[in-house]
C-alpha cells in the first residue's frame, strides 16, 4: 500500500470525535456519528482505513455493494473477520433484517471501551429506501448512541449523503457532516515531488488531486514524462478513474453524460451547451444540468458584482474530470489502439490555452484562503465577471459577499503563461474593463496573478509560490 500523505485535518477531526466518544459517559449518549461524503475516488475509504489502523481500538469496516445483493451475509462475514470482542456472536447466524443485525452488532461491541464502526458506500445499502434509514435511526437512538462507538457512514453519492441529514429524514441531526475533498495542490506537490510551485499546480490540474492518480506519478517525474507513460498504459489510474467515475455516477443517463461532455470540451453557456449536445430542448438541457449539479459534477457560476445577473456559466466542478473530459475521454480510441502519442500531441498543442482558463477556480480558492492579502481589503466572496458577449470578461472580483455584493473589494487579472510576465498593458485593459462592472469604483484596487512575474503598477501581485502557500 502506498505511503499515506496529507489529510492531517481530516484525521484530526476523526481522532477528536473518537476521543469525545471514549471520554463520555453512558448517560451522556457517548456515541458519535459522522456522515462522511466526498466525490468518488478522492480517498474517503483510504482515509478511514488509515484512521482505523492508527486509532488502536476495535473496529468494523463494512462496504456495501452497488448490486445490493446478500448484504446481510456479507455484513456478518465482515463482523466475524473484524477484531470486535463479540465477533463470535455472528458465528452460524443467518441474519434476516438490519434491525436484528444492528442489535447483534451492539452486543459484539466492547462493553466499556471505544470502538469504530464504518459503513462505507452507505447510499448503496439504503438504495433510497428510507425504511433502512429509519432502522439505523431506531437502533442508533435506542442502543448504539449509548455505546462508546464512533459510527462513520461514508458515501460518494453527494446528494444522497446530504439528504440524510435534512429535516424530515430519519437520521436528521443524528450525525455531523464531514466532507472529504480532493487533495490540495500542496498535498499533490508532496506526493508527486513537484520541483517548483508552478509544477505543483500543473500536477494538480492533471491529477485533480485524486490520490490514486497522484500515487501513480513517479516522484520527481516531469509532467510530460508522466503523461507519456500513463497514457501509454490503458489501465493506468489516470485513464480508468474517469471511466469508472462516469459509469458509477451515470449508469443509464445518456443526456446528462452528453451535456457533461460538452461542458468538459469547453462550452459554458446554456444555449451553447444545448446546441452542442445535439440541439437539446431547453427543458431537457435544464433537467440534465440539474442532475449534474445535484451530483456536484458541474458548478453554475454567475457574475459577481453589485447587481443581479442571469448570465450563468457552467463548468466541470470535479478537478480531475476537467482534464479527463477535455483530453482523455476524447482520446480513448487512440489510447486503445496504441496511439497515445497522438493524445499527448493534442495536450501539448492545447495545454497553454486550457491551463490558462482551468487555473482560474484554483486561483480563486487560493485567494479565499489567503484573504486578507497585503494591499487589499478582506473579501469573503471571490468570483469573476462577464457580460452576455463575454466582452469584457474579468478573471477576479473580490467582494464582501456573493452572488450580489454590497461592496467590491478588488479586481484582478490572471496571466498563466511561461516566459511572458503580466505587464502594464494587461493591467490597463483590466482598468478599462471595470467600467462595465456594476458597483466598481474608479479607484478599485487591482490584483495581478502571474505565472511568470509582474511588471506593472498594482495594489498586490501573486505568483505560484504565494498561491501554493494558501494550501
Amino acid at each position: 500500500m502506498a505511503t499515506f500523505v496529507g489529510r492531517d485535518r481530516e484525521l484530526d477531526t476523526l481522532q477528536r470525535a473518537l476521543e469525545r466518544t471514549a471520554g463520555a459517559t453512558r448517560q451522556d449518549r457517548s456515541g458519535r456519528c459522522l456522515l462522511v461524503r466526498g466525490r468518488r475516488r478522492v480517498g474517503k475509504s483510504r482515509l478511514v482505513e488509515e484512521f482505523c489502523a492508527r486509532a488502536g481500538v476495535p473496529y468494523l469496516f463494512f462496504t456495501a455493494s452497488q448490486q445490493g445483493r446478500n448484504e446481510l451475509r456479507h455484513f456478518a462475514d465482515e463482523v466475524r473477520s473484524s477484531n470486535l470482542p463479540g465477533r463470535h456472536l455472528f458465528d452460524g447466524i443467518a441474519l434476516t433484517d438490519w434491525d436484528g443485525a444492528l442489535a447483534l452488532l451492539d452486543a459484539a461491541l466492547p462493553p466499556d471501551g471505544p470502538a469504530v464502526v464504518v459503513f462505507d458506500e452507505f447510499p448503496y445499502l439504503t438504495g433510497g429506501d428510507t425504511s433502512i434509514e429509519a432502522t439505523f435511526q431506531k437502533q442508533w437512538d435506542r442502543v448504539l448512541s449509548r455505546r462508546h462507538v464512533l459510527l462513520l457512514l461514508v458515501g460518494s453519492d453527494l446528494a444522497m449523503m446530504e439528504a440524510l441529514n435534512t429535516y424530515g429524514r430519519p437520521f436528521h441531526q443524528r450525525g455531523t457532516e464531514m466532507v472529504v475533498s480532493a487533495l490540495t495542490p500542496g498535498e499533490t506537490a508532496r506526493i508527486v515531488g513537484a520541483p517548483s510551485a508552478a509544477a505543483a499546480f500543473d500536477a494538480h490540474l492533471i491529477t485533480g488531486g485524486l490520490p490514486l492518480v497522484c500515487d501513480d506519478w513517479p516522484k520527481g517525474r516531469s509532467m510530460w514524462t508522466f503523461l507519456e507513460s500513463a497514457l501509454a498504459e490503458p489501465t493506468s489510474p489516470l485513464i480508468v478513474s474517469g471511466e469508472r467515475m462516469l459509469a458509477a455516477e451515470f449508469p443509464a443517463e445518456v443526456v446528462p453524460r452528453e451535456v457533461l461532455r460538452q461542458i468538459g470540451s469547453g462550452e459554458r453557456t446554456f444555449s451553447n451547451i444545448a446546441r452542442a449536445s445535439g440541439g437539446l430542448q431547453a427543458t431537457s438541457t435544464t433537467r440534465a444540468l440539474d442532475v449534474l449539479m445535484a451530483k456536484r459534477v458541474v458548478a453554475k457560476e454567475v457574475p459577481l458584482s453589485t447587481r443581479k445577473s442571469v448570465e450563468a456559466h457552467y463548468r466541470v466542478d470535479d478537478p480531475y474530470l476537467r482534464f479527463w473530459l477535455r483530453f482523455i475521454g476524447p482520446g480513448m480510441a487512440d489510447i486503445e489502439r496504441g496511439r497515445s502519442d497522438r493524445v499527448v500531441e493534442r495536450i501539448r498543442r492545447d495545454w497553454q490555452a486550457w491551463r490558462g482558463r482551468t487555473i482560474e477556480p484554483v486561483v480563486r480558492e487560493a485567494l479565499r484562503r489567503l484573504s486578507p492579502i497585503d494591499g487589499l481589503a478582506d473579501a469573503d466572496a471571490v468570483g469573476g465577471f462577464w457580460t452576455r458577449t463575454n466582452d469584457p470578461e474579468i478573471d477576479i472580483i473580490g467582494a464582501d459577499r456573493g452572488p450580489i455584493a454590497k461592496h467590491l473589494r478588488y479586481a484582478g487579472t490572471i496571466k498563466w503563461t511561461e516566459r511572458t510576465p503580466l505587464d502594464q498593458a494587461d493591467v490597463d485593459r483590466l482598468a478599462r474593463d471595470l467600467a462595465s462592472v456594476p458597483g466598481a469604483p474608479a479607484d478599485l484596487p487591482l490584483l495581478a496573478v502571474s505565472l511568470s512575474g509582474v511588471k506593472a503598477r498594482v495594489a498586490a501581485s501573486l505568483g505560484p509560490e504565494e498561491l501554493l502557500a494558501a494550501f
